[in-house]
């Protein structure tokens, strides 16, 4: 049990130290945010667990192409708040476009050869 609860910790502290730095600066936090800490996380806590080399591996390729339709997020968001649409519709505009994003992924990647 304590060693779910050092998990979680260490999962929290880094998304609230990203929204700490931002207050401060938001290149640092794009910096720290744009890091790939939630994979990292994931391929320690898999290894501390005990996961083969080949799972991390898997998971590491297929979180891979997965990121790419989230770059739609990235894109889309900042448009929108500039072109003075509000927070929330901009945020599910952005959102409502990634999710097609992965939808369009998901069913493009077989036709390419490759399996997730």
């Amino acid at each position: 049990m304590l060693y779910y609860a050092v998990k979680l910790a260490v999962s929290v502290l880094a998304l609230v130290a990203i929204t700490e730095i931002a207050k401060r600066s938001t290149v640092f936090a794009a910096l720290v945010a744009s890091l790939p800490l939630t994979s990292l996380l994931a391929f320690i806590w898999l290894h501390c667990d005990g996961a083969p080399p080949g799972q991390i591996a898997d998971l590491s390729f297929r979180i891979f192409w997965l990121v790419l339709p989230s770059l739609v997020l990235f894109l889309l968001l900042p448009l929108l708040l500039k072109h003075g649409l509000g927070f929330w519709i901009s945020l599910a505009i952005s959102s409502t476009m990634t999710a097609l994003a992965y939808i369009t992924l998901m069913a493009l990647l077989p036709l390419i050869g490759i399996r997730l």
